[in-house]
């Protein structure tokens, strides 16, 4: 039962990290003949099992186990990226019971009012990797600004804006879209590629070249996109090759 080595854990520790319940109500299941390893009830919660050799039930349903878990959301606006906040509705309230067990964090933030593309994991070390300024990992948004975008503000981006508090912003990639016209005046839809992540930073860039954002979304991190089919408010797990990718490509100086 014990499997192989250094790989073994307390069942209770997997089971509780599963969220299956708590250590005291896992004596309790385990006394109850509720929790069966490779087909045999179990009479110690504490039992050193492997969760990738042996076959782990609770209740008559498998137990998967794992350590992390790799989520993309598409961030509705009026949700805070925070995994906790006393006024506003976090992203974390928008998952299932079943992956909060994982205590995932954003990565980075958007702010409130800005919808688009939002990881959530518990590992620590890929989420300082895509953060990290050395690593300079570009994200995409596309944006309603209210004014004209032109060539010169294209210009501007490419050679690095300061911002409001004098901070000169790493070159940019701005693509005009196309305008329209609204009672509020000309709105260009733009597309713009950043690779840092200051505080407002798509608006205040803006702001610099005396233009006001009024819609924001982010459209990918890296190389990852956000799908067109992933509804607005709804989320999924990254796939393989989706987080193969961002590993790969942003792992390194």
């Amino acid at each position: 039962m014990s499997g192989k080595g250094k790989q073994t854990q307390r069942l209770d520790k997997i089971l509780s990290h599963m969220g299956v319940g708590t250590r005291s109500e896992l004596k309790k299941m385990v006394k109850q003949g509720r929790i069966h390893v490779d087909g045999k009830a179990v009479k110690d919660s504490g039992v050193q099992v492997n969760p990738e050799i042996n076959v782990i039930e609770a209740d008559g349903e498998r137990i998967l186990y794992r350590e992390n878990i790799y989520l993309m959301l598409h961030k509705p606006p009026g949700v805070v990226s925070a995994t906790e906040d006393a006024r506003d509705k976090t992203v974390l309230n928008l998952l299932r019971k079943e992956d909060r067990i994982f205590q995932p964090f954003p990565v980075g933030r958007l702010d409130k009012d800005t919808e688009g593309l939002l990881i959530l994991t518990n590992d620590g070390p890929l989420a300082h990797d895509l953060l990290s300024p050395r690593k300079h990992v570009p994200k995409t948004y596309e944006a309603r600004v209210l004014g004209k975008v032109d060539q010169e503000d294209v210009k501007r981006f490419a050679n690095g804006v300061h911002l409001d508090d004098g901070y000169e912003a790493m070159p940019a990639e701005l693509t005009i879209l196309g305008y329209e016209e609204t009672p509020e005046g000309t709105v260009s839809l733009i597309s713009l590629i950043i690779h840092e992540g200051k505080f407002h930073h798509v608006k205040r860039m803006f702001q610099a070249v005396q233009k006001r954002v009024i819609y924001l979304k982010r459209v990918a991190m890296g190389d990852l996109k956000l799908p067109s089919d992933l509804p607005i408010g709804h989320y999924r797990e990254l796939t393989e090759d989706e987080l193969n990718g961002l590993r790969n490509d942003h792992t390194t100086d």
